[in-house]
């Protein structure tokens, strides 16, 4: 079995963080040939092709006589959750090579943390691509941030792709102050085209029910998968409390079935972002999750669901739904 989580105190090499910014497992193999538009929601379609061809041209950056290029350019890819906007950039990232980095929008923030704006600028600015999924500006820190890293490297010339499901000139309402950052948030937005993909949540197609419950016991039947984990639910959000998300990925390293006992609704916004954070990176290593206690579509209660960081949470919730769905 697998070790338990609970007391991983991970550390990460800062010199090799620009090398870990790859699609996730959960998309290693996308391409543009594996995504399947929906017949019945023609913008997919569209969307595929424009992002096809933002690839291409990113993949001509620097080469004599090719003058179309998306050099210095953005894409800017919006949509509800699950029409497949990760697949498409995980996708772009995969047609490039290894003259793209892919990374969440909180990655990109660790990293100019853990190397300096300088030097992480310096190391981004060498590739022809630049993806970042989940754009969300949640502070003005985050914000300023940000928008100056983008303005610099769309100047040395990269071109960036982005996915959210806010748009740009909408990012950070209801968060924080928006209008004391309007031109921060006006300068992320210029650098966009943007592409919007319409579509129901493709995690949930076929109308996947809300998983009931597991017993105690079917959650300690966890403990016998050869990666399989069983931790209590406070005492895991208690310990993320201790573990910088960056390190989240190697956090959950190995883990492939993850059981929860005794699932509670969380009370403090604080925490439950860190537990976001965790579900998006188990998520992105197709972890079966069992649990028992609430339901975990009860996770984040109403006032968070109405709440600024209400996005995260819907997203948290169908990556929650989709990894505890039968197999």
């Amino acid at each position: 079995m697998t070790p338990d989580l609970v007391g991983r105190r991970p550390t990460l090499d800062a010199a090799a963080l620009v090398d870990q910014l790859v699609p996730p497992p959960h998309f290693a193999t996308a391409t543009f040939e594996t995504y399947i538009p929906d017949p019945d929601y023609p913008s997919q379609a569209a969307a595929l092709e424009a992002v096809r061809t933002f690839a291409i041209r990113a993949t001509r950056r620097g080469i004599p006589g090719l003058r179309s290029s998306t050099a210095g350019k953005g894409l800017y890819l919006d949509g509800g959750f699950g029409v497949g906007k990760t697949h498409l950039l995980a996708a772009a990232a995969a047609a490039v090579g290894d003259r793209a980095v892919f990374g969440t929008f909180v990655e990109y923030t660790h990293l100019v943390g853990a190397l300096g704006f300088v030097r992480a600028r310096d190391e981004l600015a060498q590739f022809a691509l630049v993806c970042i999924d989940e754009f969300e500006l949640d502070d003005p820190g985050d914000t300023l941030l940000m928008a100056r890293l983008m303005r610099e490297l769309t100047d040395a010339g990269a071109a960036i792709a982005a996915t959210s499901n806010t748009l740009p000139d909408s990012l950070g309402e209801g968060r924080f102050a928006a209008e004391d950052f309007r031109r921060e948030i006006q300068a992320v937005a210029g650098l966009f085209t943007v592409v919007t993909i319409d579509g129901p949540d493709y995690r949930h197609r076929g109308d996947v029910e809300s998983p009931v419950p597991a017993s105690s016991a079917q959650v300690d039947a966890v403990a016998g998968d050869p990666d399989g984990v069983v931790v209590g639910w406070s005492e895991l959000v208690d310990d993320l409390w201790h573990v910088h998300p960056s390190r989240y990925g190697a956090y959950v390293e190995g883990v492939r079935a993850l059981g929860l006992q005794e699932v509670t609704p969380l009370d403090d916004q604080a925490r439950a972002l860190r537990v976001v954070a965790l579900v998006d990176r188990l998520y992105d290593r197709d972890v079966r999750i069992i649990a028992s206690g609430a339901p975990l579509d009860h996770v984040f209660p109403e006032d968070m669901l109405r709440g600024g960081y209400r996005k995260k949470y819907f997203r948290a919730l169908s990556r929650l739904t989709s990894m505890a769905a039968p197999r």
